[in-house]
């Protein structure tokens, strides 16, 4: 997993407890958190710091992902300032992630194994969205996708059709309310 989200789960911690707790989560779970943003490390690293975090606050593990996601996303937008441009809501966002964000980060992250998105647009308005991805973090997916939201002004309501916790994870993506909407 690339450094980029580990930085941005730390802010996340950071903002939502404190550095201090960010502190305690390394240590509980036995990590330097030396991650450098180009740097690539293991994916049990994430889930050492899900647990420990699991351990101390209490909160449900699939919980924190949802909601370290959710966190993330801001400060992942921050390093990376092209990744909302070009997108009026979050559908048109999540539909552009496959085919201009990824080949980005591929681009400066050749070694990247970004996940993979599939799109349907069903009757109701909603968007299904099919992510595949060995790391099994569609959690992590969903709490993105609700500050991609923030981020656009809106809000969505996320039904998980399938997969929970698999390699495959199907949503149905509705957006319930916008800043435009409520204008």
């Amino acid at each position: 997993m690339k450094g980029v989200i580990f930085n941005a789960v730390e802010e996340a911690v950071t903002d939502l407890y404190s550095a201090d707790t960010w502190d305690d989560l390394l240590d509980k779970a036995e990590l330097s958190g030396d991650y450098t943003s180009l740097g690539t490390y293991d994916d049990e690293e994430l889930f050492k710091l899900v647990g420990a975090a699991h351990e101390l606050t209490g909160i449900e593990a699939n919980e924190l992902v949802r909601i370290l996601g959710e966190h993330a996303f801001p400060h992942l937008a921050k390093r990376l300032p092209d990744l909302c441009e070009g997108a009026a809501n979050t559908h048109e966002f999540l539909r552009r992630v496959n085919d201009i964000i990824h080949p980005e980060v591929l681009k400066l992250h050749p070694d990247a194994a970004p996940p993979e998105f599939s799109f349907e647009d069903l009757p109701d308005g909603a968007l299904r969205v099919t992510y595949r991805s060995a790391r099994k973090l569609g959690v992590l997916a969903e709490g993105l996708i609700h500050g991609a939201a923030a981020q656009y002004g809106e809000t969505v309501a996320i039904d998980v059709v399938s997969g929970a916790g698999e390699a495959v994870t199907v949503f149905d993506v509705a957006i319930v309310a916008s800043a435009e909407k409520a204008a």
